[in-house]
């Protein structure tokens, strides 16, 4: 926007169309602004008559903001540039201060822009100053979606006294008086309080009446969806654009909730400005049609206007046409007028870098909760492990607006030992439902139920991978179990078992020491494709307390019905203890195409056997079902009980046996370090060694070893004389290379005399250092000697054995 030279709207209107038709003859397109510079010439009068009325437009500035207060932040513990502006933050302040005045003047029946609000020190800050970009080194912040759910729960939604404005100036309230006048004594009667508590009763109720009606109205209100302030309300969001890191499209983000929405979606219905942390765009274009028809290309400056020209901002997208329009010349000729533009960039931020540390990180909610009340719900949440029974997530869901009579519950939950993943709770029905990650010990996936108490309605699901016999669902009743399988060898897929009522009273383990009685038992079977069809039994059923056995076989391909037999189960023997012979009507069957084999009692005989067998076998796996249905509800109560969480051996700072381990081999580390250190300054260790392990000393040996350590010192000192002394070779090199050089100094050249002077001066620096060393090893020798000789007479090893020689 140039300054103070833009003219009326009509005007503008015009320059574009002009524009347009230059574009359409293949010139140049020239930015508005431009256009403006070269074809405007304004008199001094009419430039003077725009500053006046610039100066009279008034422009709200935010006074304060909701969000911080003097009494939730110790702003003096804030750092400089939060209590202050910079010179160049002030300059900028007064660019927008401009660019604010112009805007309202180009455009009085928008609202005004939001460009500095006051800070936590009530200090006017811009708003692309107040981010700063920061790599954290979270890989969970590297992707949108997850730190936007990252941040949305660390903010809180706090609905504003005015949804219309961003921030609105606090009401003062006048302080308490400090004295007051004593109120007079109570002399009213108990009769007139009688009479007053019918009259509040009677105003309760009518106001119960009142609130029925209301809650009514809101209801129709809700259904009508009517909502007077459609369209006027003030939101912020974020705008991600297509191009880099992949972006397909662009598309916006909800702070508050973390969910993307398409830039077509409904709930947008307007955007008047946009920035980041280098610059600050204005809309022109209309949201007649939401946000729907916008076009985000920030470097279009009649669709966004921008407030700094100087700093980096996306390029005009621009059609083949127009690419081919452009030339070298124009842009010779335009070299000299891009001079003339003066740019101001944008300060740095006057924030803080942004530091999260891993505990915070992990907590994710201010002080590891948050709650956020919907309309009938309201949602919790939790850091991990600060429930000791692993709760991370509450939504519950009420009746009424009030939010007193619940409808259901669902928690979520991390960390658990028993991989419980989700309960889902409904007050109404009473049905809970509990979801389980792989992992249970019992292959539990999903377990509904009303009651934990035995033989009440109940579904159990279960990982069939994780079990050997396949079973996937088992649901039980009073009088009933059904049980589905996949994946068997003997190819069962479904089992359903009627018990009869029980003789004695129902206990705990009463599958165990008191099994309901069964009285029938049905079976069903997927197709084995290594028998034939007609021999493969489909479906059988046990009728237990009726003596009969019923098969029904699969349906061959070509058949439209199947083969069915029935047995009448006999006991072996009779009452007189005769053995029962098998008679042709103990089989009962119905054979599509009988066969000559089927007929004989013997084929008859054998089959009634083998089913006697896989009777008993199925009452026994039946059985076996009851027991583990009470193992189940025992372990999940035990499990409800101690709700222990795990952790992983990663995190030492909650894992104490990690922790316990960890300090063990830091300790032992330190110990053996500290044994190395002792080892290597002993000066006994080597003398000691040559002793027995173990063996106490005796004066003897401590006074031999004081003399052996002192002589071996005495030995190195010398040793080390003699090897300074021996590196005085270097003498004599040196005299030989200057008898060298005055026996051929007359035939040297220039070079030779260079060579000969610098090994002359190096030579000397070494001998003059040997000399300082020798001379300071002299000195320092028998004081080394003595200082030994001293710690050795007080070495707690050898101090009792020489106090006679001291």
């Amino acid at each position: 926007m140039e300054v103070l030279k833009e003219k009326v709207e009509e005007e503008e209107a015009a320059e574009r169309e002009e524009a347009a038709e230059r574009a359409e003859r293949g010139e140049k397109t020239k930015r508005p602004m431009e256009v403006r510079r070269e074809e405007t010439t304004m008199t001094q009068e009419m430039l003077r008559d725009l500053e006046r009325k610039l100066s009279e437009i008034e422009v709200s500035v935010p006074e304060k903001l909701l969000a911080f207060t003097k009494d939730t932040i110790d702003t003096s513990k804030l750092p400089l540039s939060y209590q202050s502006n910079t010179l160049k933050e002030e300059h900028l302040l007064q660019v927008a201060d401009n660019f604010s005045r112009q805007y309202s003047h180009l455009c009085p029946d928008r609202v005004p822009l939001f460009l500095h609000p006051l800070n936590e020190c009530e200090v006017p800050k811009f708003v692309s100053t107040t981010i700063r970009p920061t790599l954290m080194p979270y890989p969970e912040l590297y992707n949108w979606d997850t730190c936007a759910q990252f941040i949305s729960d660390f903010l809180s939604m706090v609905p504003l006294p005015d949804p219309l404005k961003p921030s609105v100036k606090e009401e003062e309230k006048a302080p308490p008086k400090k004295y007051a006048i004593k109120p007079p004594r109570d002399l009213t009667s108990r009769f007139e309080q009688e009479q007053e508590m019918k009259r509040q009763e009677a105003i309760k109720a009518e106001e119960e009446n009142r609130r029925k009606q209301e809650e009514a109205r809101l209801l129709e209100q809700e259904n009508a969806k009517t909502d007077p302030l459609h369209g006027l309300r003030v939101h912020s969001w974020v705008l991600v654009l297509s191009g880099k890191r992949e972006v397909p499209e662009s598309f916006f983000i909800d702070p508050f909730t973390a969910r993307s929405y398409s830039t077509q979606d409904d709930h947008f219905l307007g955007i008047e400005s946009l920035w980041n942390h280098k610059n600050y765009w204005v809309n022109m274009q209309d949201c007649w049609n939401c946000c729907k028809d916008l076009v985000f290309d920030l470097g279009d400056p009649v669709r966004w206007e921008y407030l700094l020209l100087g700093t980096d901002k996306p390029f005009l997208s621009l059609t083949e046409e127009e690419d081919e329009g452009m030339n070298d010349d124009d842009d010779v000729e335009n070299l000299g007028k891009e001079d003339e533009d003066k740019s101001f960039d944008m300060p740095p931020s006057w924030v803080e870098q942004i530091e999260i540390s891993p505990e915070a990180f992990e907590t994710r909610c201010p002080n590891g909760k948050k709650v956020i009340q919907y309309k009938r719900a309201k949602l919790e949440k939790w850091a991990p492990y600060l429930n000791n029974n692993g709760l991370v997530c509450r939504l519950t869901t009420y009746e009424d607006l009030e939010c007193t009579k619940t409808l259901e519950m669902k928690e979520w939950y991390q960390n658990r030992e028993d991989m419980l993943e989700l309960k889902h709770i409904n007050k109404i029905t009473g049905l809970n439902v509990d979801y389980f990650k792989p992992g249970h010990p019992q292959a539990l996936r999903v377990h509904s139920y009303k009651s934990m108490q035995p033989e009440m309605d109940r579904v159990m699901e279960f990982y069939e991978m994780a079990r050997v016999d396949g079973l996937i669902k088992r649901e039980e009743t009073p009088k009933t179990m059904t049980e589905h399988y996949q994946g068997r060898p003997d190819f069962l897929s479904y089992r359903h078992v009627n018990f009869g009522p029980r003789m004695k009273k129902l206990a705990l383990n009463s599958a165990e020491s008191n099994p309901r009685p069964m009285v029938k038992i049905t079976e069903r079977f997927f197709r084995n494709p290594a028998k034939p069809a007609d021999e493969d039994v489909a479906e059988r059923v046990f009728l237990i307390a009726e003596e009969r056995i019923q098969l029904r076989y699969h349906c061959r391909s070509d058949h439209i019905t199947a083969n069915k037999r029935e047995f009448l189960r006999r006991t072996e023997v009779d009452s007189k203890g005769n053995k029962i012979i098998m008679t042709p009507d103990m089989c009962i069957s119905f054979e599509v195409e009988p066969m000559e084999h089927t007929k004989k009692l013997l084929y008859q005989y054998e089959a009634m056997m083998k089913l006697k067998n896989e009777e008993k076998l199925s009452r026994h796996q039946a059985w076996e079902s009851e027991l583990e249905v009470l193992e189940i509800l025992k372990l999940r109560e035990e499990e409800e009980e101690a709700h222990t969480l795990t952790i992983s051996i990663y995190d030492t700072k909650r894992n104490e046996k990690s922790k316990e381990y960890r300090e063990a081999m830091e300790r032992v580390l330190h110990e053996e370090h500290l044994r190395q250190v002792e080892a290597q300054l002993d000066y006994l260790a080597p003398f000691l060694a040559q002793l027995p392990p173990g063996e106490k000393l005796t004066r003897w040996q401590a006074v031999r070893l004081k003399d052996e350590c002192l002589n071996d010192f005495k030995q190195r000192l010398i040793d080390k004389a003699n090897l300074i002394q021996a590196r005085f070779k270097e003498t004599q090199e040196l005299q030989k290379k200057q008898q060298w050089y005055q026996e051929n100094q007359v035939t040297l050249t220039p070079e030779d005399e260079d060579l000969y002077l610098s090994y002359c001066s190096q030579a000397m620096f070494r001998i003059r250092i040997l000399e300082q060393r020798l001379s300071r090893h002299k000195e320092l020798a028998p004081l080394k000697y003595l200082a030994l000789e001293e710690k050795l007479y007080k070495d707690p090893r050898l101090v009792e054995l020489l106090k006679v020689f001291v």
